[in-house]
């Protein structure tokens, strides 16, 4: 455990507070509008965030522990977001609420406990443009790509 791992941790904390309070005021209406970059609705949004961006926990532990990680191509990737916009897009907040909390608690407890040689271990994600840290890994594709999503579902509804 180091301290950059348990900033990196509190800094998800606060991200995925942030996400939970929003998806817990969200109106019936603006959980169905549609995010104009992503062409989602507000709620299949939030989804993938809590499922796709914080399920790259799986790669970041790889990563940490030195493992190959899986040939990831943005095709790859965008067909698999594709899937799961399909597969969930009748969500309901109750089963993102859940899947924040329980992804999100996974996310901040893992992160909490990587060493400073965790955070620094490398690996190759050709979707993210090369090599990458652990800790990169959770600042580029769990927080700022996460965040870019948290922002369109806040502008779809004027927030």
């Amino acid at each position: 455990m180091s301290k950059r791992a348990i900033d990196l941790a509190e800094r998800f904390k606060t991200f995925n507070d942030e996400v939970i309070e929003f998806v817990t005021n969200c109106s019936d209406e603006s959980w169905n509008k549609v995010c104009p970059g992503e062409r989602w609705s507000v709620g299949v949004v939030v989804r993938h965030i809590a499922a796709s961006h914080y399920g790259a926990l799986g790669l970041a532990k790889m990563m940490a522990t030195g493992e190959k990680l899986p040939d990831l191509t943005q095709d790859g990737i965008d067909r698999l977001n594709l899937k799961h916009a399909e597969k969930h897009r009748y969500c309901t907040r109750d089963e993102v609420l859940k899947a924040l909390r329980e992804n999100g608690a996974s996310v901040a407890d893992y992160v909490a406990g990587l060493s400073d040689t965790d955070l620094e271990r490398s690996g190759h994600i050709a979707a993210a443009g090369g090599d990458m840290t652990t800790e990169q890994l959770i600042l580029i594709i769990i927080l700022r790509a996460g965040g870019e999503h948290f922002a369109n579902a806040k502008a779809a509804i004027g927030a």
